[in-house]
């Protein structure tokens, strides 16, 4: 399900945006463990927008608070943070792609099991959740919520093994696909990455105390020290000692598999200010714009950016192609959903609720509109007639991300195959006049590459997850070549 769930189906805008559907944060042995995990997710907001949930323990019981809506209409207010007392928090704001948006899936979820209390939250989707989650029911299961994250909370209840900690990773080594995961039990702090590395997530600290987060801009906001990133299949537990000192033990319980991060967190995901595998998002976006202006030069008077996605990629290609940049278009940051009645006639000033044209800087020019990807097409084709209609003597598309062709599996909230644009028209002449655009170039896959990595694609060990592009996921699909997945899965909600 995208954001746009309070429109009906036949929103011309509706699913064309890609969407990332979860964040996490967790914080270990720190007395103010609720107000650091609240502003470590306020920090993520840009992952998941639908809900957020905190779990917190004071030695001697959980508490947990889960709300619909955004961080900061909840977890600004202080009586709110006074019933997540203790020092062992863990933080989730979502993002769901599939499923129903109720508060039984909001994480994170919390079970009782025979050594106690878990609480888990997680980024990503599994590819055999579905599989797993029917085998599990077929032998008994009452699942209560309709996220697949509770299949792990099952099969840690089912793993024959001593401790919390080798219990979960008993669970974990049995899911399969994308995600960066974190559990709470009543000492310990776990941090855990899929063996491909498809999501980030990475380690920091505070005062001395363990945190770990999807993105280093969560670290940021409360003053935190990044460490390093959690390796792609690594198990890190932080544990709370009688004497009140943390242990961390770091485990590798997979087979190692080279490291495969999602190319979207670069080209869109991330915050600019995140640092993702080393590299800063807001450069390499930055070096994006600069190889498609290699690749596709246009002669032209102004480079235009589509907020807010676009800048970073439009300064670079303004940059090396020396055409001034402007900000053609202002971004309304205000937007509500639910307070106007969504008729279609209020649904066609979809696009200039979110975007204006800024008319001075138009009017009479040759625009570069740069974006960060197109999906289905259906908001280009509205700002470029928005272009148009402020006065540009041409428009000019350039997108800083190769054509996607292929749906996601591990989180990203894409269309069917068939109505993405890249699949609906023949070449990219067709597309171009489909948006009314005078041209209209992607960024090449290597380009792409080079920008993130400093290297061409080697194809025949791709050093990203690129799929979305090339059609060459990193995993197996065990429930969408069992069926599972597609339109059978709209019964089951991503877990965010």
């Amino acid at each position: 399900m995208n954001q746009s769930h309070s429109f009906p189906t036949d929103d011309p805008l509706d699913g064309d945006t890609l969407h990332e559907e979860c964040g996490v944060f967790g914080i270990l042995g720190h007395p103010d463990a609720a107000a650091l995990t609240a502003l470590g997710l306020h920090a993520l907001q840009h992952r998941g927008q639908e809900a957020a949930g905190i779990v917190s323990f004071d030695g001697k019981r959980f508490y947990q608070e889960r709300h619909m809506g955004l961080v900061g209409d909840h977890y600004t207010n202080p009586m709110t943070l006074a019933r997540l007392p203790g020092s062992i928090t863990i933080g989730h704001t979502r993002y769901s792609t599939t499923g129903e948006v109720a508060m039984r899936n909001v994480q994170p979820l919390f079970a009782e099991l025979e050594e106690g209390g878990i609480a888990i939250a997680h980024n990503g989707n599994f590819t055999n959740g579905l599989t797993l989650r029917r085998q599990i029911i077929a032998t008994g299961a009452i699942c209560q919520s309709t996220s697949d994250t509770e299949v792990v909370l099952h099969l840690i209840a089912r793993s024959r093994h001593a401790s919390t900690s080798d219990r979960f990773i008993d669970a974990i080594r049995q899911m399969e696909g994308g995600y960066s995961m974190l559990a709470m039990t009543r000492t310990k702090l776990i941090a855990a990455r899929d063996p491909t590395g498809i999501r980030p997530l990475v380690m920091g600290e505070l005062d001395g105390k363990p945190i770990f987060c999807s993105e280093t801009c969560a670290l940021d906001i409360i003053g935190a020290k990044f460490i390093r990133d959690v390796e792609n299949g690594e198990v890190v537990i932080c544990e709370i000692q009688p004497d009140g000192s943390i242990s961390i033990d770091a485990r590798k319980p997979s087979k190692p598999l080279p490291e495969r991060l999602c190319l979207f967190e670069y080209v869109y995901f991330a915050r600019p200010d995140s640092v993702v595998g080393g590299r800063n998002v807001y450069t390499t976006r930055k070096s994006m714009g600069m190889n498609l202006a290699k690749e596709s030069p246009v002669d032209a008077d102004v480079i235009v950016p589509v907020p807010d996605g676009g800048t970073p990629a439009a300064l670079g290609y303004a940059q090396q192609s020396g055409i001034p940049f402007e900000y053609g278009i202002i971004r309304n940051h205000y937007v509500g959903r639910t307070f106007i009645e969504p008729t279609q006639q209020i649904r066609a000033f979809g696009v200039k609720l979110k975007h204006s044209a800024n008319r001075a800087m138009i009017e009479g020019k040759r625009v570069v509109l740069v974006d960060d990807s197109i999906v289905r097409g259906t908001t280009s084709l509205k700002i470029v007639q928005m272009i148009r209609e402020a006065g540009a003597r041409e428009v000019h598309v350039r997108v800083a991300s190769p054509m996607i062709f292929f749906p996601d599996f591990y989180g990203i909230d894409t269309p069917d195959a068939d109505k993405l644009l890249a699949n609906q028209y023949a070449d990219v002449e067709a597309m171009a006049k489909y948006i009314g655009a005078d041209s209209l170039a992607f960024l090449s896959i290597d380009g792409l590459y080079r920008a993130v990595g400093g290297e061409d694609r080697n194809p025949v060990r791709p050093q990203f997850t690129d799929h979305y592009f090339t059609g060459d996921y990193p995993t197996r699909l065990l429930d969408k070549n069992g069926e599972s997945m597609g339109n059978k899965i709209s019964m089951l909600a991503s877990n965010g």
